[in-house]
């Protein structure tokens, strides 16, 4: 006898279990009444919450009268005084009455009433009727599930769109929402028909633990709803939560919310899994049957893509390399494809620690994922569902579904930092620290939940953050003044007299007189506002915060100038050594190697030189281009896409067949970008599973946007999230108008060869590179050129830069992300303004 049956009230688990002994003992008792026994033709089937073993207090009662083709008038008889006697008592009473090949027919025709047969179960009676038609059932739906499953799909998409997002809702439908009791009820008639293993999945201590544990979570939340309401109600209201936390000892309505997001989040997570597990798992038929299994394509170092879904190569050793849980959640944003559920297991059972400080290479992976707009949040969300979020940024736990407290939050504490990570990878080429921006929006609110200021709170936690990442303690230090600082702007911009000088040198000396960290905050004020909620941001407050900006960097000194790097002895060694020479040498990560390139100095070299790393499968993070005593001396940081670089005597005569022109570097480029292995929509719509793999969620009418409006669909590796963006700045030269120097710096989302195609540009109209500094910070490049122009006017720099931009990633269909109605993209003149 459980504490609360003690005290004299049953708790949910044991109300539950004495209305199911109640009404089968009175079914019982008055189908032996009414001669419904052992072979009597006759037999009494539960479905829905009796047939379950999970009666609530004001559940419908869902009854069958099975009989084996009696006659009409012993049916009529028999059915009556089993109906008459549940209505007289108020019971709210689904029925019917049929015969085995009755039912089977009607399941055969109507997917709701398939799934709600699937529960039956047997009561009283012809115990052998029974089991003909649960078999007779359970057959006929393993049969049929390959040209069901779209319906099964649809019919859940259906249910999700009426009651929405249970994880993300202030009412929420326990029942029929998505992550809800129904959902669950789906994995197991899924794992009926064979194509899942039910309600396996999640790892015992992650995050929300098993399905089955969150299922029984919301029931119990569900029995103690019905018991308060005193009526069949599903959603959980506000007036209402309080007494059901209370009753479950859960704590308040907040401590409830959270709850109810966690084991929502945690079953919306399992039938993702399950969904896209059964597609895949469907049977084929007649030539399907025939082909080969479908190829294994690589996208990163131990990272392939397999039937639509993103796995770890043969090769792979989780074990051996803790930065693997990264490179999978990034090229699992990059294509838009879902990370498969034994990839997830295998690197939550095996993957080591990262050590502290990160590597380079785990914090560029980390940028990555969080520069793919809004195709992060389903990688991040499974990897927190499977525990490993939360190994990679241990301070998450304190937000992980905390519930807003004002109603203007749409989300949950964690999923509102996510989101604002998204909208501020739109606005990366806006500043000139697309990394710290990123990293700031992901966790501005993380003191939320700690009792204090969060705005503290978080910018002490951002110190531990940013050094675990391995940033430079400068940074860190930005990193934490964007969270302490993350609401001054909108706060003095609504609240101040804007035209008082007093107001522009206030924020101003607040921030330190740093220009970075100013527009670092303004495009975080943004995406925070964006991310909040619906109306939270508009022409009104964008202008109010844009004067604020304007005014304060009135008061802050101009940026220094860039300036050209030393060479090092040893790259001065490298050029001595001959005409042309490639030195390839491993630099401080694992899969880091430094790239020296010696070349007789010339015009075009940059793209060449740049264009045979890519082709050789190297991203470049670093390059700077010099020249010392007729020679180009070129370095660079480069990763490779997979495996080993090439040899450096490979490069270096590739080097030599480039500069004799006898190898046409751009045109390979163009080649192995349209053959790159990074699948795209085209590609994975064709391949089973995929309409479940990259369908509509909760609350969507458009089967390419989930719930929240946002893009579902997997998408092409040549669009990008930020528009590209082009600044001419002059720099001072000795007034010779022949030694000018122009500085150009361009910011875009990366591609394929990026920087040798816009070396090509500046080659291809006659400016000279006297040298030039290259970054690519996660997914977005930053790269200053000192250039002398054979034309320096400004119609000269406009249509240098529309070419440049023509090179760039073009941004999403569709999308705006300035969200001011303009077109996304465009060069910039000397004051930033777009150029069309």
């Amino acid at each position: 006898m459980t504490e609360s049956s003690r005290n004299g009230k049953l708790d949910a688990p044991a109300l539950r279990q004495v209305l199911v002994d109640l009404h089968e003992f009175w079914l019982t008792s008055k189908g032996a009444e009414l001669g419904i026994k052992p072979n009597s033709g006759f037999a009494i089937v539960a479905v829905g919450g009796l047939g379950r073993g999970e009666l609530l207090p004001y559940s419908d009662l869902d009854l069958i009268l099975l009989h084996d083709d009696m006659p009409a008038e012993r049916v009529s008889e028999v059915a009556d005084g089993l109906w008459y006697p549940l209505w007289d008592a108020n019971i709210p009473l689904d029925h019917s009455v049929r015969t085995v090949p009755q039912a089977l027919q009607v399941a055969a025709e109507d997917v709701t009433a398939a799934l709600g047969l699937l529960e039956a179960r047997h009561i009283a009676g012809d115990e052998d009727l029974s089991s003909l038609l649960i078999g007779g059932v359970r057959q006929q739906w393993r049969n049929d599930i390959r040209n069901r499953f779209s319906d099964v799909v649809a019919h859940a998409q259906d249910r999700w769109r009426r009651a929405g997002d249970i994880a993300h809702r202030a009412e929420p439908d326990l029942k029929n929402g998505r992550g809800g009791l129904r959902d669950v009820q789906l994995l197991n008639a899924l794992a009926i028909a064979q194509l899942t293993h039910g309600m396996g999945g999640l790892r015992p201590d992650s995050p929300g633990a098993r399905p089955q544990a969150a299922y029984t979570r919301l029931l119990d939340i569900r029995t103690e709803l019905h018991r308060i309401a005193g009526r069949p109600r599903e959603q959980v209201r506000a007036q209402d939560a309080d007494e059901i936390g209370a009753a479950l000892r859960i704590g308040d309505r907040f401590d409830l919310a959270r709850v109810i997001s966690d084991s929502a989040r945690t079953i919306s997570y399992s039938i993702d899994v399950g969904l896209r597990t059964a597609g895949n798992a469907l049977p084929r038929r007649g030539l399907a049957k025939l082909r080969r299994s479908p190829l294994r394509r690589p996208l990163d170092e131990g990272v392939v893509e397999h039937s639509g879904e993103i796995v770890l190569a043969r090769n792979a050793i989780p074990s051996k390399d803790p930065g693997l849980i990264l490179r999978v959640a990034a090229a699992s944003a990059r294509t838009g494809l879902p990370i498969s559920a034994s990839t997830l297991s295998r690197l939550a059972d095996y993957a080591p620690e990262l050590r502290e400080p990160w590597p380079a290479e785990a914090l560029s992976d980390l940028l990555v994922l969080l520069s793919s707009g809004h195709h992060m949040v389903d990688p991040i969300e499974a990897l927190d569902r499977t525990g490993l979020w939360g190994r990679l940024l241990p301070e998450w736990g304190a937000v992980r579904d905390l519930p807003p407290r004002d109603a203007i939050h749409t989300w949950t504490v964690d999923r509102h930092l996510v989101e604002t990570a998204a909208y501020a990878s739109s606005m990366t080429t806006r500043v000139s620290r697309p990394d710290l921006l990123v990293l700031g929006a992901l966790i501005h609110d993380l003191g939320k939940g700690r009792g204090a200021d969060h705005s503290v709170v978080g910018a002490e936690l951002a110190v531990q953050v940013g050094n675990r990442f391995g940033l430079w303690p400068q940074d860190v230090q930005i990193l934490s003044d964007m969270v302490r600082h993350h609401l001054l702007l909108p706060q003095v911009a609504t609240r101040r007299d804007l035209d008082d000088p007093a107001t522009a040198e206030y924020v101003a000396t607040t921030l330190g007189h740093n220009r970075v960290l100013l527009e670092l905050l303004a495009a975080l004020a943004e995406a925070d506002s964006l991310a909040t909620g619906p109306g939270v941001w508009g022409e009104w407050k964008a202008s109010l915060i844009g004067e604020l900006v304007r005014r304060s960097m009135r008061h802050i000194e101009g940026a220094p100038l860039e300036a050209p790097e030393p060479l090092t002895p040893e790259q001065l060694a490298v050029a001595a050594e001959a005409e042309y020479a490639v030195r390839l040498v491993r630099a401080d990560g694992q899969h880091t190697y430094d790239v020296t390139m010696v070349a007789p100095d010339q015009s075009g070299l940059l793209s060449k030189m740049a264009g045979i790393l890519a082709l050789g499968g190297l991203r470049s993070h670093k390059a700077t281009a010099q020249s010392h005593e007729g020679k180009a001396i070129n370095s660079f940081v480069v990763v490779p896409v997979f495996g080993s670089p090439p040899d450096a005597g490979l490069l270096r005569q590739q080097l030599i067949a480039a500069v004799n022109g006898k190898l046409d570097v751009l045109g390979r480029l163009d080649t192995r970008e349209k053959e790159s292995p990074i699948p795209t929509i085209a590609t994975v719509a064709t391949q089973p599973g995929a309409a479940v793999a990259l369908g509509a969620s909760a609350g969507s009418t458009d089967p390419d946007v989930d719930g929240a409006g946002h893009p579902k669909t997997a998408v092409p590796a040549l669009f990008a999230v930020a528009p590209p963006r082009v600044t001419w700045l002059d720099a001072p030269g000795s007034g010779d108008p022949g030694d000018r120097e122009a500085l150009l710096e361009v910011r875009s989302d990366d591609r394929v060869g990026l920087l040798s195609r816009v070396a090509a540009v500046l080659e291809r109209h006659g400016a000279d590179i006297r040298w030039a500094k290259v970054s690519t910070l996660g997914a977005t490049v930053v790269d200053i050129f000192s250039l002398r122009l054979a034309e320096d006017t400004d119609e000269a720099r406009t249509t240098i830069a529309e070419a440049i931009v023509a090179v760039c990633p073009p941004p999403q269909p569709k999308r705006d992300p300035d969200g001011d109605g303009s077109s996304p993209g465009g060069a910039t003149s000397r004051s930033g303004v777009p150029i069309s």
